[in-house]
């Protein structure tokens, strides 16, 4: 499958084209265009290496766009369905994959089907819809209650076990294919979607298109719940997520190391073992890992990690050039904000020559997973196919450090460099 070997830039459009805290307009005919801007960004996403391009939630929203208004219509803020259609061809022309941000367990309170039943309570047809009962009610005070996602009321969770509900969705993801022919989806808190309509969403999808990709985002435990032949493809890799950026701010790099080997290790018991989960550093709903390591220069290093280790790596917008960004209260342009162009620099290169190697070897994109040596802050890891074998040595001290490996002995290529360098059962992998 395609994605397999994919490298992910997402990006967050209500954020990326600056309309994420601009007023919702009360006249629906007021519609802006700026989702037209990111085609001046599919240069830059191609430049810098990346095969697949993933938006966060574009179609009519109530606020941040997980608070959906409608399946069909992009957001006005950002522009027509025409807008949309212009830029997700010129991605594909640029020879780029799609995936849409499927939100499909809650709703914002301005969904049309939910404004129904606020305004004919039990006698409106879309009832069954939700969770809900007239026996009690909200602090919206709309006469009645009903579950929200997680207690959040703003996003009111749909009844995904109503066909008719399924259906709904499912013609929406139909068209999103048919008409800007989306390549997949990302599943919004994918954890709290039932087997049952894992399953039916697998089935259908599979009828769109040859290798239609469902990438679940899923945050604890067992990962293997939501990922396999008849649910997700993928899924997010939250828990190397955490070892990541905690294995350099502690100086522990036996966290990362640990998780790694336990998900993706040659013993038997190592539980996603040949499968691809989306791997990151930061995203949309994290502090941005310029922000998050305690130590900057250990950003080419983490980056180096993340495209070494098994799984589809992901770069977030403005991330590939450090651009910083705290996690607050209500404030989520902090970690959503708007760029009028790309800024690459240093950091960006390094990014880029990570891609093309990941790109060019088939043991980082498929091969599994062997600890070497791991110390405090260095970790030596094998990534072995039946085509070749590569060694990744992370150094995150500012001294030297000398890997004892016995087995690491032979000449091998520095594919990074491009030089030869011989082993003699030792490996030196340069301080930071």
């Amino acid at each position: 499958m395609w994605f397999d070997e994919a490298v992910v830039y997402q990006i967050y459009p209500l954020g990326l084209c600056g309309v994420l805290n601009e007023e919702r307009s009360s006249d629906d005919s007021v519609v802006g265009h700026s989702i037209l801007e990111v085609k001046d960004w599919i240069s830059h996403i191609k430049k810098l290496g990346a095969t697949c391009i993933l938006f966060n939630p574009l179609m009519e929203s109530d606020y941040h766009g997980y608070d959906t208004r409608d399946y069909y219509t992009v957001d006005r803020r950002l522009g027509t369905n025409d807008d949309l259609k212009e830029v997700c061809d010129a991605i594909h022309e640029a020879g780029l994959k799609i995936l849409f941000d499927g939100v499909f367990n809650h709703v914002g309170r301005g969904f049309w089907a939910f404004k129904d039943v606020q305004e004919k309570k039990w006698d409106s047809p879309y009832c069954g819809w939700f969770h809900l009962s007239f026996d009690g009610n909200t602090e919206y005070n709309d006469g009645f209650w009903y579950e929200g996602w997680e207690g959040h009321n703003e996003l009111v969770k749909l009844n995904l076990d109503n066909p008719d509900v399924r259906q709904h969705q499912f013609d929406a993801i139909k068209q999103w294919t048919d008409l800007y022919g989306i390549d997949g989806l990302r599943l919004d808190v994918a954890y709290c979607l039932s087997d049952f309509y894992l399953k039916e969403l697998r089935r259908f999808t599979s009828t769109l298109k040859e290798d239609f990709v469902l990438m679940g985002e899923t945050l604890h435990g067992d990962y293997n719940m939501y990922m396999n032949d008849e649910k997700c493809h993928s899924v997010t890799n939250y828990e190397c997520y955490k070892g990541l950026y905690s294995s350099f701010n502690c100086a522990n790099m036996h966290e990362i190391s640990y998780s790694l080997n336990r998900q993706f290790g040659y013993e038997n018991w190592c539980i996603y073992r040949g499968k691809h989960l989306l791997s990151f550093v930061d995203n949309h709903d994290v502090e941005r890992i310029a922000s998050q390591l305690e130590d900057k220069e250990h950003l080419p290093l983490i980056y180096a990690m993340e495209f070494a280790m098994p799984g589809v790596p992901g770069v977030y917008y403005g991330s590939e050039w450090a651009e910083q960004g705290e996690k607050a209260p209500d404030n989520d342009y902090a970690l959503r904000p708007c760029f009028e162009e790309p800024k690459p620099n240093e950091l960006t290169e390094f990014i880029k020559k990570l891609i093309r190697v990941r790109q060019e070897s088939d043991a980082l994109c498929n091969g599994a997973y062997k600890n070497v040596v791991i110390q405090n802050h260095q970790l030596v890891f094998e990534r072995c196919s039946e085509k070749e074998r590569v060694i990744a040595a992370i150094n995150a001290a500012d001294y030297p450090y000398t890997a004892n490996a016995g087995e690491l002995n032979g000449t091998a290529a520095d594919l990074l460099t491009g030089e030869t360098v011989t082993m003699k059962g030792q490996l030196e992998p340069k301080p930071y």
